[in-house]
């Protein structure tokens, strides 16, 4: 795994991309951001006391093991036959979800096990809120960072680093 620190201009990038995407979270202002290169184009990043894995250099998503961020962007709720599969990384489907917050399509969406209410995924949506309650079947949240996944073990080695 390697770790760096990016350039003050690609800094400006990253919080730049994360004042559009994270709009409920305040962003410090900072002049260096440490990266932890899990593998090829997919990142923590560590940005003061905020977290976010980078996927892609195309987006970034809170990580999971930051409530307090993920409290501020909008989730869903899914039965407890839903978790061993995303936990494995399946998308989200519609009949496992029984509860919405409002979010839009293409927007940052935490998923939550119904039972504990605690932090299972991390995706973007693939419909409006509105538009996937109505839904009998098929996808709704695209899972790209879930408990157990690379980010997730990779969090427990480099904990100690930030």
């Amino acid at each position: 795994m390697k770790t760096y620190v990016i350039s003050k201009k690609e800094t400006e990038k990253v919080l730049g991309l994360l004042n559009k995407t994270w709009t409920n979270v305040s962003i410090p202002k900072v002049k260096n951001i440490k990266v932890f290169e899990i593998e090829n184009n997919k990142s923590i990043v560590v940005i003061d006391s905020l977290l976010g894995v980078f996927i892609n250099n195309e987006f970034m998503l809170p990580f999971l093991g930051k409530t307090d961020i993920l409290d501020k962007f909008p989730s869903i709720t899914v039965d407890p036959g839903s978790i061993k599969f995303i936990c494995n990384g399946a998308k989200i489907l519609r009949p496992g979800i029984v509860k919405f917050e409002s979010f839009a399509k293409n927007e940052i969406v935490a998923v939550k096990d119904e039972r504990f209410a605690k932090y299972l995924s991390v995706g973007l949506a693939l419909d409006d809120s509105s538009v996937a309650e109505k839904l009998q079947k098929g996808y709704v949240v695209d899972n790209l960072h879930f408990v157990g996944d690379k980010f997730w073990n990779s969090y427990k080695e480099i904990s100690f680093r930030i």
